[in-house]
């Protein structure tokens, strides 16, 4: 018997078939190597907070470092408001693919699901976590011209003197905005709260005297303190910073227990490609051990807490709870 004859059709068949597992069995190598093409382009990082705030000044210190080990510029975009939701919203949006991040922190990735009633996005189902940058101390200042001198004073006076005073905060849902209504709470206060769109505009209001106090992060509060232009009395963490030995904690002044503290972390669009995400994360490593970066980070009160993508979701989800019944406790909510 003759074998079969190969028509042209039948050879056009055999080769489409032949390419279409060829295809298939090189697309997991291709993935494979994403780590050598990524990234091939500048890279946006959205920081969801007005340019100058304490936020945007740790994003930019330790991503800009980032930048060189990832051998692309990264992009700053500043879209703040309504704490933070605008900008992680329209970062949940971008496309998937590694070149939009988003600078996140507890207030976007857990106070804001707490207080607010529609956030705009879902902190755990529209992202993926890269890394934790860091752990924040937070410092409560006071204008100049107020005439108290330590943290039991202050408490004194806005005990005697109910709905007299006011505290600035970065917006409605931020740390600085929670931090305060647990002081208020835990203390037995009623003070105004004014709140800002960013730190920054809040801070230059407090040196100008049009608020009288703030708990603000510490890269927002910290060089305004060490400057004179506020006066700093306490920390909200349970121990002193190290940076700033001589100010007391919170705990210290007549609210044992008292503990808050702030932390900031990367993210791209939920299904950002894992070997991305991986290189992200090793950059980002290698950027928060510089020894400069670090003492940088330190000076501003924040301490560097690097981790897997893993850790940043348990982290997250820890948070939020942690958060949420710090928002029940205050009362404090946004509509």
């Amino acid at each position: 018997m003759n074998p079969p004859r190969l028509t042209s059709r039948r050879l056009l068949a055999s080769a489409s078939a032949f390419a279409l597992v060829l295809v298939a069995l090189m697309a997991p190598a291709a993935q494979a190597q994403a780590p050598a093409t990524y990234p091939n382009k500048p890279i946006k990082l959205i920081v969801p907070f007005p340019a100058g705030g304490g936020g945007d000044i740790l994003a930019r210190l330790v991503m800009l470092r980032a930048a060189k080990e990832l051998g692309q510029p990264i992009v700053v975009e500043n879209l703040g408001g309504a704490g933070g939701n605008l900008g992680s919203a329209t970062a949940a949006k971008a496309p998937a693919d590694g070149y939009t991040l988003l600078y996140g922190t507890n207030g976007t990735h857990a106070i804001n699901h707490a207080i607010y009633k529609s956030p705009g996005f879902n902190a755990v189902r529209d992202f993926e976590p890269v890394s934790q940058l860091t752990r924040i101390a937070a410092m409560v200042v006071v204008r100049p011209t107020l005439q108290v001198n330590s943290m039991a004073e202050l408490t004194k006076l806005l005990k005697a003197n109910p709905g007299k005073y006011t505290f600035g905060s970065a917006g409605n849902g931020t740390t600085s905005h929670l931090a305060g209504e647990i002081y208020k709470s835990r203390a037995g206060l009623a003070v105004v709260h004014i709140p800002y769109r960013g730190g920054a505009q809040a801070m230059t209001d407090l040196m100008g005297g049009q608020v009288d106090m703030m708990i603000e992060v510490m890269p927002n509060a910290a060089p305004q303190a060490k400057s004179g232009r506020v006066k700093p009395l306490a920390v909200t963490t349970a121990t002193r910073v190290a940076g700033w030995p001589d100010v007391p904690t919170i705990a210290e002044s007549g609210l044992p227990g008292f503990d808050v503290s702030a932390w900031d972390a990367i993210f791209v669009p939920a299904g950002t490609p894992r070997p991305i995400v991986n290189r992200l994360n090793d950059a980002i490593h290698k950027a928060l051990a510089d020894p400069e970066l670090r003492a940088q980070l330190q000076s501003r009160g924040a301490e560097v807490a690097p981790g897997t993508p893993e850790e940043l979701a348990k982290h997250i989800a820890a948070n939020m709870t942690l958060w949420g019944d710090a928002v029940k406790r205050s009362g404090a909510s946004v509509d």
